[in-house]
């Protein structure tokens, strides 16, 4: 009795040492109570913990999500029914003809280029441009007219602007000279561009012409 009271008497401190050093089988092992001084406080969560291996246990899994069911698809739009007819309206306005005539003369190093641009419709055209190939190189140092630039060291782009169908005919004029002085020069004209419309007869605006060294004019 006199020993039991004299453990009971043991401070605090001195029993959980000796409680930490005695090795407990762990089918055995109970959980130490721990005193309400030392506790955390009521309104801390605390993770619940093994009493054998003193680790925290895993959270229980989260219930499943169901998955979110498939989207409704959205009402098909019915098309209008003016579509059609705007479509074929959009699509005939977008229809020229452009045509270039002229002449061309060549003699020496010297050529001479008169050009007329005109459009027969359907439609309007809101810029065109015509270009110009040579078989023969161009010199180099020669100042084009305005609305001309260089296409290459054989070639020539002029703007021929907007063309109204029916309208006044364009008319750009070409002095140019050659690098060299050859027999004859071929001229090859066309349009790069023509505001986006459709043309349907490309023969009156596509031409090829052979100008010997006589400074005759050679109409296209």
């Amino acid at each position: 009795m006199l020993m039991l009271s004299r453990r009971l008497l043991m401070p605090l401190s001195v029993a959980v040492a000796a409680a930490a050093a005695t090795t407990v089988p762990a089918a055995t092992a109970v959980p130490v109570p721990v005193p309400r001084s030392v506790a955390v406080a009521d309104s801390v969560p605390v993770a619940d913990i093994d009493p054998v291996s003193f680790a925290a246990e895993p959270a229980a899994p989260a219930a499943p999500v169901a998955p979110a069911g498939p989207a409704a698809p959205a009402a098909p739009v019915a098309p209008a029914g003016s579509a059609e007819p705007a479509a074929s309206a959009a699509s005939a306005a977008s229809e020229a003809d452009i045509a270039h005539h002229g002449h061309v003369a060549f003699w020496s190093d010297q050529l001479e280029i008169r050009l007329r641009t005109a459009n027969r419709g359907p439609a309007d055209v809101p810029a065109s441009t015509v270009r110009l190939r040579f078989s023969e190189p161009l010199a180099v140092r020669q100042q084009l007219p305005p609305g001309c630039l260089w296409g290459g060291r054989a070639a020539v782009l002029c703007e021929t602007g907007a063309l109204a169908k029916g309208g006044q005919t364009r008319r750009t004029a070409l002095d140019l000279r050659l690098a060299g002085r050859p027999a004859e020069v071929v001229v090859r004209v066309d349009t790069v561009w023509s505001g986006g419309a459709r043309d349907a007869d490309s023969a009156n605006d596509t031409h090829t012409v052979l100008a010997p060294s006589t400074g005759d004019p050679y109409a296209f």
